[in-house]
This record gives C-alpha cells, sequence and structure tokens, in this order.
C-alpha cells in the first residue's frame, strides 16, 4: 500500500480527490485542514469546493475515527495525520504551512511508508524532492496535449473519388483508407492527389456514416468572412443548431472569440433561435471578488470584458454602418439580447434558449467546467474558446485545464464540435508573435 500525502490545493482543485487513489491510504495533514478552514466561507468556486471537502470528510467521520482511518469503498484508507516534530533540512522553517505539510509526508516515510507527496505547487515539489520525498502532480485530470482532438484533418483521396464527392455529396469511408477512429463532426480537407492544388471540404456525419458537405455555404453572419479554412469549420459548428457544445482553442490572434461573437449575434438577433446571447470570462482566477473596483458590477465588469466590446464594436461597425455603434450596442444591451457577466455570478443560475460563450476558458479547472456546463438548460448552445498555452492560473496547466479535458471527454459525441486553430489572422505581427515567442 502506497501513502499520498495531499497539499490543500489538491482538495481544492478536485474536492474529490480522496477517492482517486483506489486501495492506497490517503493522507491529509492537519496543516491543510486549518487552510481549507480559512475559505470556507468565500463566495466564489474556491470556497464552495472546500465547503465540499468538509461535508465529505465529515460524512465518512460516522464509519469511524478519522484520526485513525477509515476505510473506503474502493480498499482504500483515509486519515487526517496531526503535524509531527521532524527537523527538517536547511532553513525549512516549521512555522510555515508548507513546511509543516512536508514534515508529515518525511515523518511517515521515516516510518518506512511508501509516501508520495501530492500538489499543484511546483515549487512545493521541487522542495519535496530536494528533502527526499516522491513528487507529482495530481494527475487524473491530465491530458495528453500531443494526442488531443484536432476537430479536423487533411487526407488525399484519388481524382476518380475527388470527383465523386463533388457529383454525390458525399464520401464513403473506406474511400479514405485507414485513418483510425473518426469522430462525429470532424472536418476534413480533401486533396485530389493527381492535383494537389484542388481541394474540398467535407464533415464526418455520424448519423449517415459518410463524408458530407458543410450544411452552411458562404456564411457571413454579421458581415464576417471565414478567412481561412479553420474559421470556416468553426463557423459550420457555430451555426449548426444540432451542435449544442463547441470548444474553438488557438493561438492568440486566431479569430476565436470574433468568430463565436458574429455567430452568436447572428443566431440571436437574426436567426432569433435563442432568446439571449449571455457572454462570460473568469475573473482570473475564477471566482475572485470584483467588489474592490469601483462602480457598479457593469462597470467592473467593463474592465475585465474590453476584449469582448473591442470585438462587438468591430462586428457592428460592419454589419450596421449606418447606424451609430453606440446606439446599436446600448439597444442590444437594454433589450437583453446581450448579457455579459463574470463567471462568478453564473453558478445557480438555470440558462434555458440561451447562446453561451465562456471566453479565457483555459483558466478553468475541470470541476468547474463542470459547473458551467451544467447550467445549460433545454434548448442552450454553449462555446468554450481559450489559449491552453496562455494560463494565468498558478494551479494549471495546458494538460491540466478544464478546456482541454473537456474537449478529451466530449469528442465523440455527436452534440459536440472542436475546433484547433493553428493560423493567427489579427495582422502580421501577431502571428510572427505567436510563431517566435
Amino acid at each position: 500500500m502506497k501513502t499520498f500525502v495531499l497539499d490543500t490545493n489538491v482538495l481544492i482543485h478536485d474536492p474529490q480527490a480522496i477517492f482517486s487513489f483506489a486501495d492506497n491510504k490517503v493522507v491529509i495533514p492537519m496543516t491543510v485542514i486549518e487552510e481549507l478552514d480559512q475559505f470556507k466561507k468565500t463566495g466564489d468556486e474556491r470556497g464552495r469546493n472546500v465547503r465540499t471537502v468538509s461535508r465529505i470528510l465529515d460524512s465518512l467521520r460516522k464509519k469511524g475515527k478519522i484520526s485513525e482511518g477509515i476505510k473506503l469503498d474502493s480498499g482504500g484508507i483515509v486519515k487526517v495525520e496531526l503535524d509531527q516534530e521532524v527537523q527538517l533540512p536547511y532553513n525549512f522553517v516549521t512555522s510555515k504551512a508548507d513546511h509543516r505539510i512536508l514534515g508529515v509526508a518525511i515523518s511517515l516515510q521515516n516510518k518506512g511508508e511508501r509516501v508520495i507527496f501530492v500538489s499543484k505547487d511546483i515549487n512545493l515539489r521541487i522542495k519535496a524532492e530536494a528533502l527526499g520525498l516522491v513528487a507529482q502532480d495530481y494527475e487524473k485530470e491530465k491530458v495528453k496535449l500531443e494526442e488531443l482532438y484536432n476537430g479536423w484533418r487533411e487526407v488525399v483521396i484519388s481524382t476518380g473519388d475527388f470527383d465523386s464527392f463533388y457529383r454525390n455529396k458525399y464520401l464513403e469511408l473506406k474511400k479514405l483508407g485507414e485513418l483510425g477512429k473518426i469522430f462525429p463532426n470532424e472536418f476534413f480537407i480533401l486533396k485530389d492527389s493527381s492535383n494537389p492544388s484542388k481541394s474540398a471540404i467535407a464533415k464526418y456525419s455520424k448519423k449517415d456514416e459518410k463524408l458530407v458537405p458543410l450544411f452552411h455555404q458562404n456564411p457571413q453572419p454579421w458581415g464576417l468572412r471565414p478567412l481561412n479554412v479553420q474559421q470556416r469549420f468553426a463557423m459550420e459548428l457555430l451555426l449548426c443548431n444540432e451542435i449544442t457544445l463547441v470548444t474553438l482553442i488557438g493561438i492568440a490572434g486566431a479569430g476565436k472569440t470574433l468568430l463565436s461573437l458574429a455567430c452568436g449575434l447572428q443566431k440571436v438577433v437574426e436567426e432569433k433561435q435563442f432568446r439571449h446571447l449571455l457572454v462570460a470570462r473568469p475573473v482570473v482566477p475564477m471566482g475572485r471578488d470584483i467588489g474592490y473596483l469601483p462602480g457598479t458590477k457593469e462597470e467592473k465588469l467593463s474592465s475585465w470584458m474590453g476584449a469582448i466590446y473591442d470585438n462587438l464594436d468591430f462586428l457592428i461597425d460592419r454589419a450596421r454602418p449606418q447606424e451609430p455603434i453606440e446606439q446599436t450596442l446600448n439597444y442590444l444591451f437594454d433589450s437583453g439580447l446581450i448579457e455579459i457577466e463574470a463567471l462568478t455570478f453564473i453558478r445557480g443560475r438555470s440558462l434555458p434558449q440561451q447562446y453561451i460563450i465562456i471566453d479565457d476558458a483555459q483558466n478553468l479547472t475541470p470541476h468547474e467546467v463542470k459547473t458551467i456546463i451544467s447550467r445549460a438548460g433545454e434548448g442552450t448552445k454553449v462555446v468554450l474558446t481559450g489559449d491552453p498555452y496562455q494560463i494565468d492560473n498558478p494551479y494549471l496547466d495546458a494538460t491540466s485545464s478544464g478546456l482541454t479535458y473537456l474537449v478529451e471527454c466530449f469528442k465523440g459525441q455527436e452534440i459536440f464540435g472542436h475546433i484547433n486553430f493553428t493560423r493567427s489572422e489579427r495582422s502580421a505581427l501577431a502571428s510572427l508573435a505567436a510563431e517566435l515567442l
């Protein structure tokens, strides 16, 4: 049996973490309980996770003494361990909470237990390794970024099959050769083997089990034209009513937010398929109170939502150049067609018949993403955008972000579509920055 000593940030990241170690022993140092206690009254996602952990531990107490270890259904044991008097080397003062947690791990290792220290804090893992402990990140919800579903691929086919696709408006999967697993709503760039300059684009229809042409031909939502094939694929996903969950990831300047807003306005204002366009971003990290900013909630949010307002101004100027931008923008907000919100205020709401855009979703944990999507009511479409390499959350990286975790979990579902952007269209400078920096 291994002994996993958990850091505070692991339980905040995943309140169910104690059940993730099979038939091994899970130790929670008393200092971790004290640190959790500091956040129990906060109204953000962190506070809610802490309260969930407290309820789980309290329910386990009914099965026995948690200080002696409680047997879990998995065969493992969970135990709250008092801090131990351990002389740490160097200048690791025991008055610091992190060092007291390490002290518990070292004490258990000195007793002969196979200890593994688990933390989301990179520097604390380095300290643990320096003290002779085996240290790991919490790996349960991590994905391999190099294997992440791309959403589209390029395939070379024979001239006969290429002409057949144009003629019959479909192509059977067997014509593609051995490509491995193909997912619903996956896109293809078809190349003619005898003339590589000839190409066609198609989408895999799970219902027909064939490649079919895109449903929306020459889309221009709110006057916006796709600048490359990846943007064309994204527009197809954003405009299809039967696809209710869309993820768009990629480099800065790819057009993820702009495309989402343009298609959202098209579906809400022009086609009236949805009641409202709700746009939200995490106040990084998610749940941080915005009360320290001056003004009303709307005035506070304007500081965080500058990119959203910039894109709305651009779209209104293109779609309705004869109307003053401010007048049109005020109408969209006053009529309730557009609502801009901080993710802090979404929890607890039920959101039916809405087009929801979650921008900068790379800063969300898997648990937070689950919380957001579970808000979606009947007839609601949810779009999440972000760049996994621009994460501001100190305990997340590209492999543990809720956005990449969502892509990995939902690929294969017929209501889901995903595009990974590799080209920036913001400017030549932005493209070079994404490539060289």
